[in-house]
């Protein structure tokens, strides 16, 4: 699997494309779920909807604190 990897102006490396697109889509998956858990009145389908978010928003940040060290 090739990591496509993006960069900033000066050259240095920033969070791998494939990640941020993982990352954006666990978010939306999570979003999704929990629509469909507040449209079904499934709380629990909810409740993993807003957990998958969360995951997905923590990853995230993650890949920004490692950029900020790689710089």
């Amino acid at each position: 699997m090739t990591t496509l990897v993006a960069t900033d102006s000066t050259g240095g490396s920033t969070m791998g494309l494939d990640d941020k697109i993982g990352n954006k889509g666990e978010e939306l998956k999570g979003k999704a779920k929990e629509a469909t858990g507040k449209a079904t009145d499934d709380e629990k389908l909810e409740a993993e909807g807003r957990g998958d978010q969360a995951g997905a928003n923590l990853k995230q940040a993650g890949e920004k604190i490692k950029d900020v060290f790689k710089s």
